[in-house]
């Protein structure tokens, strides 16, 4: 019996052991699920991601600074003391394809 796999199939099961260790990082807290989806696609501020998630900001915050650590989320003008514009890096995008993958 041979097995095949879709493209999208392999890329996953020949992901990056770092992707991986980020992914399980993201899903040991849905603050952090929460947040990193609400960013899926967009750049925002952090109180546009907590109305966007139903999430009090203290909690966005905290999130979004444990993803930043984590090189998942950038902030895009760190300069600014507020309006800060938050949005996935490449490696946020691979979690969220994990996480579109998975947590189904």
């Amino acid at each position: 019996m041979q097995l095949r796999y879709t493209s999208k199939q392999k890329r996953l099961i020949f992901m990056d052991d770092e992707l991986l260790r980020k992914y399980a990082y993201v899903i040991s807290s849905t603050y952090r699920v929460r947040v990193i989806e609400g960013l899926d696609g967009e750049v925002l501020i952090p109180s546009k991601i907590s109305k966007k998630i139903d999430l009090e900001s203290k909690f966005v915050s905290k999130a979004l600074r444990e993803l930043k650590d984590k090189g998942l989320v950038e902030c895009v003008n760190e300069e600014y003391r507020k309006g800060r514009l938050y949005r996935l890096t490449s490696e946020g995008e691979g979690v969220i394809e994990l996480l579109e993958k998975y947590e189904q």
